[in-house]
């Protein structure tokens, strides 16, 4: 499956953004779906994950209740609605796919990468 994600840009605190991945190729549905940023000198984190039906969702403590995962298998894309921004958000955003059924938070048990997609937070 192919990603591309987009949605990204420059917002100050407190706002809010939401990313898109469009996903091409055959059977979106098979896929775990998951967001992951990368911030400047560091390693890539996990962000939130979607299971195949969008019936499970999964987040990092630091996100929790400030993102929403939500994916539209009939349209082939995954969402994050990113609400109460901070500067610590700041990264390039990346949307991953998982073939099967388990929802991981490990970035090397996805198979599928975007291209990412630059999110800057201003204080």
């Amino acid at each position: 499956v192919q990603l591309q994600a987009s949605g990204g840009g420059l917002m100050q605190a407190g706002g809010s953004l939401r990313l898109s991945c469009a996903a091409s190729g055959r059977s979106f549905s098979s896929y775990v779906m998951g967001w992951f940023r990368q911030a400047p000198g560091k390693e890539r984190e996990f962000v939130a994950a979607i299971s195949r039906n969008g019936g499970s969702t999964h987040y990092a403590d630091s996100v929790k209740g400030r993102f929403t995962i939500s994916r539209d298998n009939a349209k082939n894309t995954v969402n994050l609605q990113m609400n109460s921004l901070k500067p610590e958000d700041t990264a390039v955003y990346y949307c991953a796919a998982r073939l099967g059924f388990t929802i991981t938070r490990m970035a090397d048990q996805y198979d599928s990468w975007g291209q990412g997609t630059q999110v800057t937070i201003s204080s």
